[in-house]
């Protein structure tokens, strides 16, 4: 019992070769025993013919259900594949319809001839390596195929063409034909091979069995067509049966690989099958003037024959130079790409670098100044109780209350700079909702406008209506707002007056606001959030507004940047990751 079950178990697994095994022992059996006929060449054609439709169908099956990184390599082997039938079907047609001999030479030769260059283009695909190239590679493998392909269609015209439409001789014509059919054959097992060798898994399992029907349909072609020289080929005859066997083999193989977990693995560091094809197509252009010079000085042919050679290299290397120019353009253009990328990539870490080391910068320097607030603090405390206590006493002469009043001054500007000191060292992520930035920033534009009458600074503030939400503690967001703004409107004091752009807008998944001046610009815009770096006067500016501004938008996830503009002024922008989810819309303003 268990021996059966393991019998039907391979059965199962082995189906398609089962059955393939099966049509080829009864092809042979009606071959072994019918005599030639009409009958027998019949039935010998069309069983020739679907079997090739078989296989063909079977790929196209897999080009339709498989993942699309194998579709291209299964339409490839659906298009050879189709090829071989309409060669099959053309001498059907002969044999059975018009009940003639197969012409030699015919047109369909071609056809055989070319139908082998899809499966090459196929197995040189690798859908068994993953590719990880950048935009236009597909194409520049696409241009090396046509252009080996051109190349196999100038060598045809080349060597076969003059023996058969040029000067007609078929022994020349057949001879030739052969021997390039034979060379194509062995380049598509030479191109499976290595696929095999350098692949795992069910891949190599697929790439074996094509080699090896591959293998087979080869050496029968040899043996065949000296049977058709020889005239003791007839269709039906045993020559028939590796031609139907390796169509078999290959269906079951087709229509058996969803069933090997056909796994795309990561390409080894050294992938060398990649230079490959441009290396080929490379060779087949330096040839082309070798093969003229030939034609040329060497060839004996009939003057037609050497004609018509000389320009087929000529046409030949004005396809393949045209070929050549485009796939440079379109390398040209990847490493315009390539370049583009590096320096957005060298910009995009050189912008990350500054951050952490402002970052850094700013974490040191709050736990200094934490520290120092608290030390300062205590003393100025005693400073400013003990002047108050000698103000009240009201008995100091009139020098006496003037330095009093400086001292008091003094003083109330250093416990200022102390309380600003300690807002720096002591930011905290604060609660975060959502928050309407537009509304803020509105808010924020109104109080300092107000600041500033006489209509010599003009704000215009311009908000998009998809311009999104972002997540963020209202009162922290209020406080960005009102020191960006605040700072420019103090350049543009200082400056006799101007006006402010700020725009709100969505770019991507970013809440992106722009605050542009008119003013005079900044002198050094890469130390603008350094802490303690100012311009204004002495007394005017603690250097610290910026660095908390800094600190607040790495809080919430967002970025900010300065440069001054082409025109002039300084240009901030801010960007914040835009909320996923739309929800009510929550001003959270400070003293909202």
């Amino acid at each position: 019992m268990l021996i059966q079950l393991t019998w039907m178990s391979l059965l199962r697994r082995h189906r398609w070769f089962v059955a393939a095994a099966g049509i080829t022992l009864a092809f042979a059996a009606v071959s072994l025993t019918a005599h030639k006929s009409a009958t027998l060449t019949v039935f010998a054609d069309f069983a020739c013919l679907a079997m090739m439709l078989a296989a063909a169908g079977a790929t196209l099956i897999n080009a339709l259900r498989r993942p699309s990184r194998e579709r291209s390599f299964w339409a490839l082997l659906t298009f050879g594949f189709s090829l071989w039938a309409c060669n099959q079907a053309s001498w059907a047609y002969w044999e059975v319809v018009l009940r003639q001999p197969f012409p030699d030479p015919y047109f369909f030769d071609i056809i055989l001839f070319f139908h082998s260059l899809p499966m090459i283009a196929a197995a040189a695909w690798r859908p068994d390596i993953e590719k990880r190239e950048r935009e236009g590679s597909d194409l520049l493998r696409l241009l090396n195929f046509l252009m080996l392909l051109g190349w196999w269609i100038f060598l045809y015209a080349f060597i076969v063409f003059p023996h058969q439409y040029v000067v007609l001789n078929i022994d020349r014509y057949d001879f030739y034909y052969e021997r390039l059919y034979g060379v194509e054959n062995a380049l598509l097992l030479a191109v499976l091979a290595f696929a095999a060798w350098t692949s795992s898994a069910g891949w190599r399992r697929l790439y074996l069995n094509f080699i090896a029907a591959g293998l087979l349909y080869g050496v029968n072609a040899h043996f065949l067509d000296r049977a058709v020289g020889n005239n003791t080929y007839y269709s039906g005859s045993l020559y028939d049966v590796p031609l139907i066997a390796a169509a078999a083999w290959m269906a079951a193989a087709t229509l058996s690989a969803p069933e090997w977990n056909l796994k795309t693995v990561e390409p080894k560091p050294d992938v060398r099958w990649k230079r490959v094809a441009p290396q080929l197509a490379m060779l087949a252009i330096l040839s082309l003037p070798v093969l003229g010079l030939w034609a040329v000085l060497f060839d004996k042919s009939p003057l037609p024959s050497r004609v018509f050679r000389v320009f087929a290299v000529l046409a030949s290397m004005l396809l393949l130079g045209a070929f050549v120019f485009l796939r440079q353009f379109i390398q040209d253009q990847a490493l315009m790409g390539l370049l583009g990328d590096s320096r957005r990539s060298y910009d995009s870490q050189k912008r990350l670098q500054n951050q952490l080391v402002q970052k850094e910068k700013l974490a040191s320097l709050g736990n200094l100044v934490a520290g120092a607030a608290h030390d300062i603090n205590y003393p100025l405390t005693g400073v400013m109780n003990d002047s108050e206590l000698l103000w009240d006493q009201g008995r100091l002469t009139d020098v006496q209350n003037t330095l009093l009043r400086k001292i008091i001054h003094h003083a109330q500007r250093t416990r200022d700079l102390v309380a600003s000191l300690l807002s720096f060292a002591r930011q905290s992520p604060g609660e975060k909702t959502l928050v309407d930035a537009g509304i803020l920033l509105n808010r924020a534009t109104q109080i300092l406008e107000s600041r500033h009458p006489g209509g010599k600074i003009h704000i215009a503030l311009s908000i998009a209506p998809d311009f999104p939400q972002v997540w963020g503690n209202g009162n922290q967001l209020f406080q960005v707002f009102i020191e960006i703004v605040e700072n420019a409107m103090d350049a543009l004091q200082e400056a006799g007056g101007g006006s402010l752009q700020i725009t709100a807008h969505k770019q991507g998944n970013e809440a992106v606001l722009q605050f542009s001046d008119s003013g005079p610009g900044i002198r050094e815009p890469e130390r603008v959030f350094d802490p303690f770096y100012t311009t204004k006067p002495i007394g005017k500016g603690t250097g610290l507004g910026l660095s908390v501004v800094y600190g607040l938008i790495q809080d919430h996830g967002g970025q900010i940047t300065c440069h001054n503009n082409p025109e002039g002024g300084a240009l901030f922008i801010v960007r914040f990751p835009a909320a996923a989810a739309p929800a009510a819309r929550v001003a959270g303003a400070a003293g909202a």
